[in-house]
């Protein structure tokens, strides 16, 4: 409890001993005698906190000499014995607590020990008690030791699976920069275009298209230095080639079908085909060049259908196989954390798991706002 520490309790095992020794000594062994012994069993408790290995030998060997001089223990001291002994196993490593139990086995199978009233019976009894205490306490340290093995790996894993979202986001971000860009470089064209191509235009309205066309190459201009500072490496050269979208998506599925072996992908589309907004598509794009690359890794020549369902307002991406099923736990962690992060980048979901009947399932809705003319 709370506030009892080692003195406590070796003062009130000290009491029960004194009593217990006296009550056993009186009128057949000189009382002093065993109660210094009892003493001498239970005053080691005080050292349980800083030495509990030292207090266990030391209260070891009263015990030990007290059954040579025919004085058995008392429940006190066996008490602190077993205190003692479970602290050291929960303290200790294993081989040293398992060493200070050999004492009391090799008083037990030690001939003199049946020529004493109560030495044997008494020393296995004690060898029980140190046993017992010392497998508890290292049973409590081993669970100690899985708990935080097990909140080391759990951390561990928050750790790398938020530093893999983070990359994600960067790689989404610089993804988008092409499809921002060129809607930003559209306003200022058609403003200046307006500019020159309205006759008759006020000047206050031609001033105000040119500050339209100035903001957007400013932001233009913006948008290319924060590319700049979530580029992951500063020399690579840029990207030239514009975003992918659904348009390309044949020929990615057409490149799985040539590096496949076995197994092959089919597209199915359904519902009224239309224009996107180009985020959704590029993002629609790499979930299912995710999934395909998870479908080859995890079930290599399995046979792999992707499902686009245009239902107005949003898309419904599909990729299931007919292989194996869900990898074991953390097989498709990184690939799926980046799919929901580009997901909720549109304000879509994205779920995966067993597929009905075989082999694994990713889904995921995308909002679309009904397509863009």
């Amino acid at each position: 409890m709370k506030g009892i520490g080692p003195a406590s309790t070796t003062a009130a095992l000290g009491a029960v001993a004194v009593v217990e020794a006296m009550a056993g000594a009186y009128h057949h062994r000189p009382t002093a005698i065993a109660v210094l012994l009892a003493l001498a069993v239970v005053a080691p408790v005080a050292l349980a906190r800083l030495w509990p290995a030292t207090a266990a030998v030391l209260s070891a060997a009263a015990a030990l000499s007290g059954l040579l001089v025919s004085y058995p223990v008392t429940a006190a001291g066996a008490t602190a014995l077993a205190l003692l002994y479970g602290v050291t196993g929960r303290r200790r490593p294993l081989s040293t607590a398992g060493a200070l139990v050999l004492p009391f086995a090799a008083y037990a199978a030690a001939p003199l020990s049946g020529d004493r009233p109560g030495g044997r019976p008494v020393a296995l009894l004690l060898l029980a008690v140190a046993a017992l205490a010392t497998a508890a306490g290292a049973a409590l340290r081993l669970r100690d030791e899985r708990r935080r093995h097990r909140a080391d790996e759990q951390s561990s894993a928050a750790t790398l699976m938020e530093y893999a979202a983070r990359g994600e986001r960067a790689r989404i971000a610089r993804e988008l920069h092409d499809v921002v860009a060129h809607h930003i470089t559209m306003i200022a064209l058609q403003a200046e275009a307006a500019r020159l191509a309205t006759p008759g235009l006020p000047p206050d309205g031609a001033r105000r298209l040119t500050a339209i066309g100035d903001t957007a190459r400013v932001a233009l201009t913006e948008m290319r230095r924060l590319l700049g500072v979530l580029r992951e490496d500063v020399d690579a050269e840029p990207t030239r080639r514009p975003q992918p979208g659904l348009r390309q998506l044949n020929a990615l599925l057409d490149e799985v079908r040539d590096a496949a072996v076995g197994g092959g992908v089919r597209l199915i589309v359904s519902g009224s085909v239309e224009p996107l907004d180009p985020g959704v598509e590029l993002t629609a794009y790499r979930i299912v060049q995710e999934a395909l690359t998870n479908a080859r890794r995890h079930a290599p020549g399995a046979a792999v259908d992707v499902e686009l369902h245009y239902r107005g307002d949003d898309l419904s991406v599909r990729v299931y196989d007919n292989g194996p099923g869900p990898a074991p736990a953390g097989g498709h962690g990184h690939g799926l954390a980046g799919m929901r992060e580009r997901a909720a980048m549109v304000g879509g979901q994205v779920s995966a798991g067993a597929a009905p009947g075989a082999g694994f399932l990713v889904e995921a809705v995308l909002p679309t706002g009904g397509g863009t003319p």
